[in-house]
């Protein structure tokens, strides 16, 4: 063995997120944006079923109703842990963007193959003063997206991708 591989411990494949870069956290304003989604859903599947169960009076629809109540529970605890697992982190010729909690994913973004950046914000996302950064790259399964942004910082990040896209392109 040579005197690099004795130099420290060999990386932990179990933890995909690298410690020497600086992470950024998203808004915790989009833990109550997704409560709010989620309570849209479970409010329209609950008032569904249980006309369905009013007037049809099967014990299977009541069942559901309540495994949607049960489900929703536990996705409103989940959804708390998930957006905290959210963070992007900028480095000198790419971008990584860390999310998942169960499946746990990090999508490396380099400059040079971005080919447009957008800003997007639904109702909900302006309602509490947040945006998303989208990265569009020439595959389509690599395409990245930063939820929770202050727009300001959503803007700054566009501006700054979109900038260093450019100037890593023109190497080409």
């Amino acid at each position: 063995m040579t005197g690099d591989r004795l130099a420290g411990p060999p990386p932990d494949p179990l933890r995909p997120w690298p410690d020497t870069v600086r992470w950024q956290p998203i808004s915790r304003d989009l833990i109550w944006v997704e409560l709010i989604r989620l309570g849209i859903t479970v409010a329209v599947t609950v008032a569904v079923l249980g006309v369905a169960w009013a007037l049809i009076g099967h014990w299977l629809l009541g069942a559901a109703v309540g495994a949607t109540l049960l489900l929703a529970t536990f996705r409103s605890v989940t959804i708390v842990r998930a957006v905290r697992a959210w963070g992007y982190a900028e480095r000198d010729d790419d971008l990584l963007v860390r999310h998942g909690l169960l499946v746990r994913r990090l999508s490396i973004v380099p400059y040079s193959r971005m080919q447009f950046v957008d800003v997007s914000a639904g109702p909900l996302e302006r309602a509490f003063d947040l945006a998303t950064v989208q990265l569009h790259t020439a595959a389509a399964a690599s395409d990245a997206r930063v939820p929770g942004l202050r727009p300001a910082e959503a803007s700054r990040l566009r501006d700054r991708l979109t900038t260093l896209g450019e100037d890593r392109a023109e190497g080409l």
